[in-house]
């Protein structure tokens, strides 16, 4: 009996395969694919959402002191002549930060390994590098996904079938998060 679905793909390509659509679903809650690469999808995205779910709360906030630049109106920063060096100005500021405990952390990083990472591109600069953003899917799954699913014991997913693809056949189904 096997332990997967072997997918008709090599393991490199299986691999891929399977994190990219992991990343897809948990990005944007639901994507349309095959049963069985659902079926396998499925078990990944369940493993990742109870490891968010079992280290929501596991961090403490710490106060932090950091330097950040002087800016002028214009947004550029602000420097002054020091023995002949242009030299930028900074102020201190304190910060909160979420510091993880042991565990969590450990839990970010089999995250991490993984999810893919996810950069968010504006509908006005596509194309364009300037106007995106990384998206931090950990921070999802803990913030959002670890307090929605808090009360559940598994079952975060929903696979619905959609008919039998065209051109060979296999069932399409539609993967979302519940």
């Amino acid at each position: 009996m096997a332990m997967y679905r072997k997918l008709g793909k090599k393991s490199d390509a299986r691999k891929a395969l399977l994190r990219n659509q992991v990343t897809q679903l948990l990005y944007h809650g639901k994507i349309e694919t095959t049963e069985a690469r659902a079926k396998e999808v499925r078990k990944i995205a369940e493993h990742l959402i109870t490891l968010a779910v079992k280290e929501k709360d596991n961090f403490e906030e710490v106060t932090v002191t950091a330097k950040v630049a002087k800016k002028d109106k214009d947004g550029k920063r602000i420097k002054e002549v020091v023995d002949g060096k242009k030299v930028t100005q900074y102020d201190e500021v304190e910060k909160k930060v979420k510091k993880d405990n042991p565990s969590r952390l450990h839990a970010r990083r089999q995250m991490l390994k993984v999810l893919y990472p996810v950069v968010e591109v504006p509908t006005e600069a596509a194309g364009k590098k300037a106007g995106t953003k990384k998206v931090d899917l950990t921070a999802k799954l803990f913030d959002e996904y670890g307090t929605k699913y808090a009360g559940r014991n598994g079952g975060y997913t929903r696979i619905v079938k959609i008919g039998e693809r065209r051109g060979d056949g296999a069932m399409k189904v539609i993967l979302e998060l519940v």
